[in-house]
């Protein structure tokens, strides 16, 4: 269940991340608030997850998800750069990430 639980909280972190770049500089309120909710979610299920996944691995994932999932949705939302290297070094993080799994 703690996979499960860091899951989420990776995929959560990901929303606060697209909601942090909607609330251009907290301006808009919607976003802003969207923000804080799903960051806390993002930290409730991380805080689930490290009860039985040590605190490394747990984290080491948990940005992991996060940082590739912001760089997918960057460029499917906000038409970020889709350069070769990006995806390279992007599929570098994800073989990272499940190494840790399955090394865990």
């Amino acid at each position: 269940m703690a996979w499960i639980f860091l899951a989420i909280a990776g995929a959560c972190e990901i929303g606060a991340v697209v909601s942090l770049k909607m609330a251009d500089g907290f301006k808009k309120l919607i976003p802003s608030i969207s923000f804080a909710v799903i960051g806390m979610l993002s930290f409730y299920f991380l805080s689930l997850a490290l009860k039985e996944i040590p605190m490394g691995t747990a984290y080491a994932v948990w940005t992991g998800i996060g940082s590739a999932g912001s760089v997918l949705l960057g460029m499917i939302l906000f038409k970020e750069s889709k350069e070769r290297i990006r995806l390279v070094l992007l599929s570098l993080i994800i073989i990272g990430v499940i190494g840790l799994k399955i090394t865990q």
